[in-house]
């Protein structure tokens, strides 16, 4: 119940809602409550031979008071059930506002599954409670108050004998709810797993077609589904146990009354009437009972997702400005350089690199170079701060990037990544993200940069083409092709190219490498690569070998060094040579 709490805030900001849904709820319960004393007095009524005009008033009363109360109900739902949806609204995007400001780290510790069941299941359940839990609780409330003082006033008596079953209806209430708490908390996470494999699956469906493994991803998401539908249905087995046991106290209260009341009608100590309408607010009590027990529900599933919400929201911002973040720069030129700069991605695993030292200047291409996990991604992955160092400092312009703004950092900052990503949207679109808006000069333009012209010009929507999820209807080079084309477009001060070329066949790459040249003047490059025949013309080459720099210099001076970066340049000419025999 406590990590309800966290809701306080929201319900603050839409007070003046809730407390108009309040006051129709009073009147909604008023008119309700009033019904059974008009019927009290029509019958008394009737056994006194009461003319016709009496009874029609009294049926005018009974149908206005109804309609008024129908009418509170209806306004009912339109402030406190709109502020439930509002509160939605605002708590998801809370929620997405925050898991956008995580950092890379969390993302590859938590599954997106575990994600995603967080942004559905989980804020749907407390939606749940800030709407009907919290409307239906305070309607039981103020019903069962009206029609106990009622029910006093008619008879104390047979009041006290009628509330007697109430208090075996609290433990039940108290013991289920219990229960249904922990019960959702591992339906939740039995979601999580389900979404998890889902997504995996959906990702992974080219890898499951080539290994013809359908067959047991079948099985293993049936697994998970039995899995997910018996812990269902451990909830429902408890939930049935809550209607009937309502039903059967209020069914034990009625007795009692008409059994009790009965016996003081046939001694002349209570009228008629006034029977009838105990029998009826007693009916009027079923509804609240069993809203109880749902109300009680609704609570303990939104409990256990909103402290699932809360565990995630709690997480910290681990890149983030911070009190030497220096707010006036707004610009960036482009000198890099790295200062006894070591890291690890946490303290229990071993360090990726340590006591790196290096300076690019600005305007320089740069170059990166080394066997497969020496850490070439993780070292500029530490220049737009997508991970902080662990000892040492990285400086741009001579500045702590820590001092610099992160949008600042970032906007000036263009990365293609090894793993490319392209979001299912046009053409033009992908290109033009890290715009504000598109421009068409400017996509166009990029994308004659990147080589990718004459393939945009094949295709028969041209830039407005449709990429399916992941840009799976282009092959792997226009894939990062329209990477580079999208990081060009920002006209970025430092532009980092990791292994962005790996899909790209030579010659292609020749092209873009030369039209890259003019790009990249007056811009601080980095290029990382396993080809020689990429890197050679860098100003700069680093050689990063056993988490640190090997070799650093030109093309020139580190084939004459006979070092690493000679044997890796004369494996590749050879590995040339014979393919060009074959």
């Amino acid at each position: 119940m406590k990590s309800l709490l966290t809701l306080k805030k929201y319900f603050i900001r839409y007070k003046s809602k809730l407390l108009w849904g309040v006051l129709f709820i009073l009147l909604s319960n008023l008119g309700t409550v009033y019904v059974p004393l008009f019927l009290k007095d029509s019958i008394n009524a009737l056994q006194k031979n009461v003319g016709y005009a009496a009874l029609v008033r009294y049926g005018i009363l009974i149908v206005a008071t109804s309609f008024l109360s129908g009418f509170f109900r209806f306004l009912i739902r339109e402030t406190i059930i709109v502020v439930s949806r509002e509160i939605e609204y605002d708590l998801r995007q809370d929620f997405w506002s925050h898991i956008q400001r995580l950092s890379l780290r969390y993302f590859q510790n938590n599954s997106t599954g575990n994600i995603m069941a967080h942004a559905t299941n989980d804020l749907n359940a407390v939606r749940t409670f800030v709407g009907p839990a919290v409307m239906y609780s305070t309607d039981t409330f103020v019903r069962l108050v009206m029609v106990i003082v009622i029910m006093v006033s008619l008879s104390i008596p047979l009041t006290i004998y009628s509330l007697l079953p109430l208090p075996v209806l609290s433990y039940l209430v108290y013991k289920l709810g219990k229960k249904i708490h922990i019960k959702y908390t591992y339906i939740q996470e039995k979601f999580s797993e389900l979404t998890t494999k889902a997504q995996e699956s959906f990702s992974g469906i080219r890898v499951i077609k080539s290994y013809v493994r359908e067959d047991n991803e079948i099985n293993e998401f049936q697994k998970l589904s039995h899995d997910y539908l018996l812990k269902n249905m451990d909830m429902v087995k408890i939930e049935s146990m809550f209607q009937p046991a309502l039903y059967l106290v209020t069914g034990i209260s009625i007795i009692l009354v008409i059994w009790l009341g009965g016996i003081q009608v046939i001694n002349g100590t209570m009228d008629l009437g006034e029977i009838s309408a105990f029998v009826i607010y007693l009916g009027l009590l079923i509804w609240p009972m069993i809203a109880i027990g749902w109300v009680v529900n609704l609570i303990q599933q939104a409990s256990a997702s909103m402290k699932r919400l809360n565990k995630m929201l709690s997480e910290k911002y681990e890149i983030q400005d911070s009190s030497i973040t220096d707010h006036s720069i707004d610009n960036v030129k482009g000198t890099i350089e790295f200062k006894n700069v070591s890291f690890r991605y946490s303290p229990e695993l071993p360090y990726v690199f340590k006591n790196i030292n290096l300076k690019i200047p600005a305007g320089m291409t740069a170059a990166i170079i080394g066997q497969t996990g020496a850490g070439k991604t993780t070292l500029v992955d530490l220049v737009p701060r997508l991970y902080d160092v662990t000892e040492g400092e990285v400086l741009i312009d001579g500045r702590n990037i820590k001092e610099i703004p992160l949008k600042t950092l970032r906007k000036h900052i263009g990365l293609v990544p090894q793993e490319t990503f392209l979001f299912s949207d046009t053409l033009a679109n992908n290109i033009a993200y890290g715009l504000k808006e598109t421009n068409m000069k400017t996509v166009a333009s990029s994308a004659e940069i990147a080589q990718l012209t004459k393939d945009i010009e094949s295709f028969p929507l041209g830039y407005e083409t449709m990429l399916g999820e992941r840009g799976i209807t282009l092959s792997g080079g226009q894939k990062q092709r329209t990477c580079l084309a999208r990081a060009l477009a920002i006209d970025p001060a430092i532009l980092i190219l990791d292994d962005s070329f790996s899909a790209v066949d030579t010659r292609t790459e020749e092209g873009i490498l030369k039209n890259l040249r003019t790009f990249m003047k007056e811009r601080t490059s980095i290029i990382i690569s396993h080809r020689i025949s990429t890197v050679k013309d860098a100003d700069l080459i680093f050689v990063l070998s056993e988490g640190r720099i090997a070799e650093q210099g030109t093309h020139e001076e580190l084939v004459r060094k006979q070092g690493i970066y000679s044997g890796l340049h004369y494996k590749q000419l050879l590995e040339k040579e014979l393919e060009e025999l074959s």
